[in-house]
């Protein structure tokens, strides 16, 4: 009898959830797409009704719709949500408002309580795990940023910390560690899925921590990049690095571990799909007619144009980091060569000249290098943008087997809690399979270096402040 492990990935623009045995092989996945978030003014972004709740739920029930064999083999359930969210809930445990993004400029700030019905303020995880479990717990590794947690303990901080954070402490779930139990799975719950009446929900971390793990990275030469709606990325370390400036100490999804992640793009995959989006009804036709993604189509005839697409040049703002709210997306460069699979493919390659950058700063800053690169999320399934990353670092880069590292980090810590393997590191080496190696291309690798060097490293010099003085009338709100 296979022992399995289930891993939940609800992320920001739909929950995954993958089914896997004791050696990491994933058995079946499924998914469910979230409802696009409402932003009924700059700068406020959520999620409407009660989507992340509800897709998790259908996602469960994809992935086991998928799945033949005998339930009673799943053993535990690891859950991973998006972090940086805030989750207002009611004294029964409701939303008393609807879920904040991390997109929303709210979450860049302490919370203010404004809501008399709300009881609890916590976040994805604590939500969700609630949902699942009926505790109010949530996972230490989620409390990033405005959360008032001592990372010496990973417990919440004094009272007064807790205030400064606008928050009271009979206001927040209790703490647990990534692979710590949230409890066993609500019995009509167990029932519905047709899961074992024992079966227990365990803590992960943060997303990109859970990413972290479920990449197996392990080594200080190592980094992994995370090609999701936020695309960053991300060293595994063991000390934690005080007053970073170009990049982000966070928890990794090991007690007392910490991952380093690099300055991010925001809205990175979701750009791709933008784009997607207008690139007109003859891509869907193709992609109907030969039975597949519209993403593909894009990717194969994007793939056939030369490297640094033809002179047209991508500089991705186009949601703005809260540092830098004048910021905006950029395109130049046209002329009539130019087609929206230059386009497609200039957006590929600012995403990673913009990532590149952005570990470079990483890098330099702790006077370390690296030699290997994991790319991972969504953007890992094409071909072209990894090809152009491997060029572009000039480095062997690697993608998983597993559908969602996410998920399978999620398992990863299911089958620490429930001690089918000795710890964090023996899952790395046991769970965690290569899907395909990329070796750089020398030629294409001068020429994107030249250009990110000599162009692409320069242009925030002119744009910023032109951007900058011309921000009210291009933020103007539409009548």
């Amino acid at each position: 009898m296979k022992n399995l492990l289930m891993g939940i990935d609800s992320g920001s623009q739909s929950t995954k959830v993958g089914l896997f045995d004791q050696q990491g092989n994933e058995i079946c996945y499924g998914s469910d797409l979230l409802k696009s978030t409402e932003t009924p003014a700059p700068g406020v972004v959520y999620h409407p009704g009660d989507d992340l709740w509800e897709s998790l739920l259908r996602a469960v029930e994809n992935c086991l719709d998928n799945f033949t064999g005998d339930r009673s083999q799943i053993l535990g359930i690891g859950l991973c949500t998006i972090r940086c969210c805030r989750v207002l809930l009611d004294e029964k445990g409701d939303l008393a408002e609807p879920v904040i993004s991390w997109m929303d400029m709210r979450m860049s700030q302490p919370y203010i309580h404004q809501n008399e019905a709300v009881k609890y303020v916590t976040t994805t995880s604590g939500y969700l795990g609630f949902r699942l479990t009926g505790s109010f717990k949530d996972s230490c590794s989620n409390q990033e940023v405005y959360w008032p947690m001592d990372w010496q303990t990973l417990q919440w901080a004094d009272d007064a910390e807790i205030q400064s954070q606008g928050l009271k402490r009979s206001q927040l779930f209790e703490l647990i560690k990534p692979g710590e139990s949230y409890g066993p799975l609500r019995s009509e719950l167990s029932e519905r899925f047709g899961l074992r009446s024992d079966i227990h929900v365990f803590a992960t971390g943060n997303d990109k921590a859970v990413e972290v793990l479920g990449a197996g990275i392990d080594t200080a030469d190592e980094i992994m990049i995370s090609l999701g709606t936020f695309i960053s990325a991300m060293l595994y370390r063991h000390d934690y690095y005080s007053n970073a400036e170009t990049f982000f100490p966070t928890l990794a999804c090991e007690p007392f571990k910490y991952v380093y992640e690099s300055t991010g793009i925001r809205r990175g995959m979701w750009t791709v799909s933008w784009f997607k989006n207008l690139a007109g009804e003859d891509i869907s036709k193709i992609a109907e007619m030969e039975n597949i993604s519209e993403e593909d189509v894009l990717n194969r005839i994007a793939e056939s144009i030369a490297p640094g697409s033809e002179g047209l040049i991508t500089l991705l703002d186009w949601l703005s980091p809260p540092s830098h709210q004048f910021r905006k997306g950029v395109m130049f460069g046209f002329d009539q060569r130019h087609t929206k699979y230059h386009i497609y493919r200039s957006i590929l390659e600012a995403i990673a000249y913009t990532i590149k950058n952005n570990i470079d700063l990483m890098l330099k800053e702790i006077s370390s290098s690296i030699n290997t690169i994991y790319v991972i999320g969504g953007g890992a399934k094409s071909d072209v943008l990894v090809q152009i990353i491997c060029d572009l670092f000039g480095k062997e880069t690697y993608t998983l087997k597993a559908n969602s590292s996410a998920c399978l980090g999620a398992a990863m810590c299911a089958a620490v809690g429930l001690g089918l393997v000795e710890d964090f590191n023996h899952a790395k080496r046991e769970m965690v399979h290569i899907k395909k190696k990329y070796s750089p291309n020398q030629e294409n690798h001068i020429y994107y270096d030249g250009i990110n060097s000599n162009v692409y490293t320069k242009i925030r010099d002119y744009t910023d402040p032109l951007l900058s003085e011309v921000h009210k009338f291009l933020n103007k709100a539409s009548t």
